[in-house]
């Protein structure tokens, strides 16, 4: 079957096999190479793609949940979904999540997921005490930052290079209430965006709409959230989706007049040092209220660009990056930009001290020509692009920008993942 991420570029044929039980998933992989584990298909590129594809959505056994410690232990194919659907009424959060509920916890811990709160509480794997992970010979194993610490490094943000992680055992926060205090701030430009991250980098969750059209004094002009939890003491139940878009829009629907109509608009509503309380939903999951948002972009898909620029240049990196997209005429639809905390030890992890931009553009020849541009300054910078949102970064970007690649591979190595695991991606990027 013709299989694709969430950007719906590229598109691979493979056997997609679903196991039902752990024998299935040692069978399978016994008897294939070259085959990657997925969940629910939300990175953007690449990495979940492969000639053979594994899927964890039906390998499920009940949640163990510890209900005064909030540490749950639940399969890989458990999606965020459910873990808040049955847990925020019970008075329990994800430590860290990202823009969208829709993922796997086995894909979380693949990428290595941050949100809005990584300034202060890190990574999803910062959160994750044990994985339990199938190895490429058919062993079974546990590991965690004390037990075959290595592959514990290799594995979250390894992209489900090193295995396949069968389930896992992490810590949920404690919540009083399923609304968040939201404040909402009109920026003029990015010198005043930047400077509002720092004043307000003690409070838990952070965000930055910016307007990538902007340029001149208004570059990086901006509608920043800011949120805590609230602790009014009532939990209710997530919402589910409200609309869904069931065809492809036309491709020429996103356009220089209609994306600016949108910005202007989107910055005049808003009203600044607006304080409300909204639902979890509403503040970490906007997107998720529209189904199949993807098709915006028409038929021939989006390409997401993440990259993280060092705090030290972030300022002037933030500010050349805004420059080249607005001056480039390929408009980015959404644009986004967060704080980010220090990294962790995680040989592949994305994260690390300073800014990160999220950008995505209509897969189109000048949309890829701007992004060869845009690696090249990030490169300059001493940034990374994410993995999960990649489908084109050359493979001497990623070893350059990696410098723990060799130490990943020597692990892999090490654990019988080479010649067992790999993706389109990995095979783009040079590993084994």
């Amino acid at each position: 079957m013709q299989i694709y991420g969430w950007g719906r570029y590229p598109r691979a044929e493979a056997k997609v096999q679903s196991p039902s039980s752990v024998d299935d998933c040692v069978q399978t992989i016994l008897g294939h190479e070259n085959i990657i584990p997925r969940g629910l298909a939300r990175s953007y590129g690449d990495s979940s793609l492969a000639s053979h594809v594994l899927s964890m959505i039906d390998v499920k056994v009940p949640d163990e949940f510890n209900s005064e410690t909030g540490t749950l232990t639940c399969t890989a194919g458990t999606t965020f979904d459910e873990i808040l659907h049955r847990y925020v009424p019970l008075g329990w959060f994800l430590p860290v999540t990202p823009g969208t509920r829709f993922i796997t916890v086995g894909g979380a811990i693949a990428s290595d997921v941050h949100g809005k709160n990584h300034h202060v509480q890190g990574a999803f794997s910062d959160h994750v005490r044990e994985i339990e992970l199938l190895l490429g010979n058919g062993d079974i194993v546990k590991t965690s930052s004390v037990l075959r610490s290595d592959l514990f490094r290799a594995t979250c943000g390894g992209m489900g290079l090193t295995g396949v992680i069968l389930g896992a055992t992490f810590d949920l926060i404690p919540i009083n209430s399923s609304k968040i205090v939201q404040t909402t701030i009109k920026l003029p430009n990015l010198e005043a965006t930047l400077d509002a991250f720092e004043e307000y980098s003690s409070l838990p969750y952070s965000v930055a709409w910016i307007d990538s059209l902007a340029t001149g004094k208004h570059n990086g002009k901006s509608i920043m959230f800011l949120g805590s939890h609230a602790k009014d003491d009532i939990l209710s139940t997530i919402r589910g989706q409200a609309i869904n878009i069931p065809i492809d829009l036309p491709a020429a629907t996103l356009n220089p007049v209609t994306v600016k109509l949108f910005n202007q608009l989107y910055y005049k509503k808003a009203r600044s040092n607006e304080t409300k309380l909204v639902p979890l939903e509403s503040f970490f999951y906007p997107l998720d209220s529209i189904g199949n948002w993807n098709r915006l972009y028409g038929k021939r898909g989006l390409l997401q660009y993440q990259c993280v620029i060092p705090k030290s240049v972030g300022r002037l990196g933030i500010k050349q990056l805004l420059s080249l997209v607005a001056e480039s005429g390929q408009m980015s639809f959404l644009a986004v930009l967060k704080l980010f905390g220090k990294g962790n030890e995680n040989y592949l992890s994305f994260p690390c001290e300073g800014y990160t931009l999220s950008l995505d553009f209509k897969v189109q020849t000048q949309s890829l020509r701007l992004l060869d541009t845009l690696d090249q300054l990030v490169l300059e910078l001493g940034g990374k692009l994410y993995l999960a949102k990649d489908a084109r970064m050359p493979e001497s970007i990623f070893k350059s920008t990696y410098p723990m690649w060799e130490k990943f591979e020597q692990v892999r190595e090490n654990y019988y993942a080479v010649g067992r695991f790999s993706s389109l991606q990995s095979m783009r990027l040079g590993l084994r």
